[in-house]
């Protein structure tokens, strides 16, 4: 079973937007240690995925070992680790995914 962690920011910020709703987009987030696979990929820097949830009109972006993800079943990712680090809608989801490659490209999966 994977780990999936949070940013604590977009935690903050999903719970602020979504009030009601947040328990049920932390349960699809938390669905990730069961199946890792899920999520279309949007990018690749250096080894690290990024790939993206979505829930209604908003998207989830999270980084990951893009080697482990490709190379090992399922029973064999118990040491995976899924960091969710930003959310976005659809108007403004390529400016994230660029933000998040910058981040990644200058100091990578650290900077989050």
């Amino acid at each position: 079973m994977a780990k999936v962690e949070i940013v604590f920011s977009l935690l903050k910020e999903i719970e602020k937007k979504f009030k009601g709703e947040a328990h049920k987009i932390i349960d699809l987030i938390e669905s990730l240690e069961e199946n890792p696979h899920k999520g279309k990929l949007v990018g690749n820097v250096g080894g690290i995925i990024i790939k993206e949830l979505k829930y209604n009109a908003f998207r989830f972006y999270f980084v990951t070992d893009g080697f482990k993800i490709k190379m090992l079943g399922k029973e064999e990712l118990s040491n995976l680790l899924i960091k969710f680090v930003r959310m976005s809608n659809k108007k403004e989801q390529q400016k994230t995914i660029n933000e998040i490659k910058a981040v990644l490209r200058a100091i990578g999966e650290i900077g989050f």
